[in-house]
């Protein structure tokens, strides 16, 4: 995707939300939240309260695993993020 492309898509979505949204979606494994705010460059607390907002929003689902938590995301979390797969790249 192309600088200009990336900025309009921005003005549409807050970058990072939708980020995590997409980065749940093309992963296969388990995630965590340290490994998904890595990967949308953000501090973990910023990712927890982001991934908190969703789980209220029914688009993402957290399961405990021992001492860890793993995310998931729910039905609805799966069709909004390949939304705005589709809209990323039409733009």
């Amino acid at each position: 995707m192309k600088k200009k492309d990336k900025d309009i898509f921005e003005v549409f979505f807050r970058r990072k939300p939708a980020m995590m949204l997409v980065a749940l979606r093309s992963g296969t494994k388990n995630r965590y939240g340290s490994v998904l705010a890595k990967e949308v460059d953000c501090t973990y607390s910023h990712a927890v309260k982001i991934l908190q907002q969703m789980q209220d929003a029914n688009l993402v689902g957290f399961e405990k695993q021992g001492r860890i938590k793993t995310i998931k995301l729910t039905d609805n979390g799966q069709r909004i993020a390949e939304h705005i797969e589709k809209i990323r790249d039409l733009l």
